[in-house]
């Protein structure tokens, strides 16, 4: 088998979303396809080759979004819904849970906080390429976790509004297969568990 590198990706990566990719030995996302990481820490990989079928799908799913940055929040939510549901039957991950860890043994059917922090950034990266953000760009993701207040350890992937620079959380992980993610402020979400 012999590596061929994968074209660079068109938009600069920050430094975290960077690490996103090289900490597991991935490849960013460029426009055709994208690692999918499942079975915690990305342990478990697809490529997912974007179709044409996908790209119209995607496409029209944020074309309900152009009206307003509230409105391209809700089609993002859709299309994480879609990721969900195109990517289920071919991993496996169709009977994931909420909030799988460890805990669960079941790794194989499953993505951890790291695993949907990745690959929701990943999918933000590509509507991004495709010029599909009109009022977000993708921000780097982030971290909550206070043991002295029992709140668990977890990261997601982020949104940031473009005209108020607030930062939006697109969360997965804390829903179960094909259920819309967590979208809220940062500001809200770290306060959560």
């Amino acid at each position: 088998m012999i590596a061929v590198p994968r074209p660079a990706l068109a938009v600069e990566l920050s430094a975290s979303v960077a690490e996103l990719y090289s900490k597991v030995s991935i490849f960013p996302p460029t426009a055709k396809s994208m690692t999918v990481c499942y079975g915690f820490v990305c342990r478990r990989r697809a490529i997912l080759d974007f179709t044409a079928g996908d790209r119209n799908a995607l496409t029209q799913i944020m074309a309900a979004g152009r009206g307003s940055a509230a409105a391209e929040r809700a089609a993002v939510r859709k299309a994480v819904i879609w990721f969900d549901r195109r990517m289920g039957p071919v991993l496996g991950t169709s009977t994931r849970v909420a909030r799988a860890d460890f805990r669960h043994r079941d790794d194989a059917h499953n993505y951890d906080c790291w695993d949907t922090t990745r690959n929701t950034t990943s999918l933000l990266l590509v509507l991004q390429q495709w010029g599909l953000l009109k009022f977000h760009g993708v921000g780097d993701p982030h971290y909550r976790g206070n043991a002295l207040v029992l709140q668990t350890p977890h990261n997601t992937a982020v949104l940031v509004d473009r005209a108020t620079r607030v930062e939006w959380v697109v969360d997965m992980w804390t829903r179960g297969y094909a259920q819309p993610p967590d979208v809220m402020t940062v500001q809200k979400w770290v306060k959560e568990d």
